[in-house]
């Protein structure tokens, strides 16, 4: 009965937390977002360094709140990533980052099928130009599994059909080596 009485405690706190607005290096992450016609909440949000330098801030938003990243990759329903560049990056670091990160968290075999998908977005993000400060990144996991690229709310390439490819995104910031380990404790617990 006590275990029981704790896990609703802990939901009802985790449930508040995300109802405010939550604000990382002066920039706001909403408490919800639309994605296709569902509602997504903020899981977390934190901030990317690398080295002492203050990189970007991100936002995780799914249907549900989720401390544990093996469920939030195997959740097939809408998600949100939302980053906001502080440091001015081109298109072609950013996507470097991002090849490298998804290097890290797989296997030769997986990133070889994963390769028309990875090939169609790292393009998108390097012909998007500058990612100067302030410029706003979404990946969008849609209701059909496909994955979308926005720019300053602008779509980048086409939509990436491979279902996938979204849970293979997200390990570079949830996977077993992410590209910033305090990062992804932030994006795994309530937003304060």
């Amino acid at each position: 009965m006590k275990a029981l009485v704790r896990t609703l405690l802990a939901a009802t706190l985790l449930s508040a937390s995300l109802a405010q607005a939550v604000e990382v290096a002066g920039i706001d992450f909403a408490p919800q977002t639309q994605v296709d016609n569902g509602t997504l909440s903020l899981n977390g949000a934190g901030l990317r360094t690398r080295l002492t330098f203050k990189v970007y801030a991100m936002g995780l938003y799914l249907r549900s709140p989720s401390t544990s990243s093996a469920d939030i990759l195997q959740d097939g329903g809408e998600k949100r990533i939302r980053i906001v560049m502080i440091r001015d990056l081109d298109g072609k670091q950013f996507a470097d980052a991002m090849l490298d990160g998804l290097k890290r968290n797989h296997d030769d075999e997986t990133l070889a099928a994963l390769k028309p998908s990875i090939d169609a977005l790292l393009a998108a993000v390097q012909d998007s130009g500058e990612a100067n400060a302030g410029t706003e990144v979404i990946l969008d996991r849609l209701a059909n599994g496909a994955t979308r690229l926005l720019i300053n709310g602008q779509p980048q390439g086409s939509d990436i059909a491979d279902p996938a490819f979204y849970p293979a995104l997200l390990r570079i910031w949830l996977g077993e080596r992410p590209a910033d380990s305090g990062l992804k404790a932030s994006l795994l617990k309530p937003a304060q």
